[in-house]
């Protein structure tokens, strides 16, 4: 349909325009990557016959990373997102889903009390998309990417990963280590999918980051 690829169009060009300054971890390139796996994952769990449905996943995984509470220079940048929707005309029951969409996706939100059942098959779509270019070896090369971004040490067997966290612990960053994100975050994420189809892809990639883990640990201890 020619006007959902020109709204997509424009959605592009404001990922481009707003994630420029971000390091590769969190760039377009990431955006575009969750996006081509949440279209792929939701025509896999049949979504691919309601063209409503496909618009809201590929919109909200285009737009999910806007504002990201990480990069965000200026408050208003949260308002970004809601405000292109309404520039397009997109239909207000649409663009609630969306923007709904993209505030709950993230881990920290899990963290404070999403549930599966509260959930629309949509918005288990785009986040499992978002959460599988997390782990695996994209996964892998992003968290380093990030970890240095922010100056953060590699890692130190003095400082122990933090299993259980609230919201408010996870996003202090000040005792976290690179490695440690593993623990915390990236191998909890294959159990935490909401897809038949993301909970299929996920088993190769957390199987790549326990195999990396391994021997990492390995060389670090001047074992291999």
């Amino acid at each position: 349909m020619e006007g959902r690829r020109d709204v997509v169009r424009r959605a592009e060009k404001l990922v481009e325009e707003s994630m420029k300054g971000n390091d590769a971890s969190h760039d377009a390139a990431h955006v575009y990557r969750v996006r081509d796996l949440a279209l792929s994952i939701a025509a896999e769990e049949g979504l691919s016959s309601s063209p409503d449905s496909m618009l809201i996943v590929e919109l909200a995984a285009l737009l999910h990373d806007i504002g990201d509470y990480k990069y965000a220079r200026d408050p208003a940048e949260e308002k970004v997102a809601e405000q292109f929707l309404e520039q397009e005309g997109i239909e207000e029951t649409k663009a609630m889903k969306i923007l709904d969409i993209i505030k709950q996706m993230g881990f920290k939100e899990e963290l404070s009390g999403v549930r599966d059942q509260e959930c629309s098959l949509e918005y288990g779509v785009v986040q499992d998309a978002d959460r599988l270019d997390a782990i695996g070896a994209i996964g892998v090369a992003r968290c380093f990417t990030f970890g240095g971004s922010r100056s953060r040490v590699l890692h130190d067997p003095a400082i122990k990963p933090r299993f259980a966290m609230s919201k408010e612990e996870y996003m202090n960053k000040d005792k976290q280590t690179t490695i440690n994100h593993f623990h915390e975050k990236l191998l909890k994420l294959k159990d935490l999918m909401k897809t038949q189809a993301g909970r299929k892809r996920a088993e190769k990639r957390h199987k790549f980051m326990e195999e990396f883990l391994e021997e990492f640990y390995l060389e670090w201890n001047g074992r291999a």
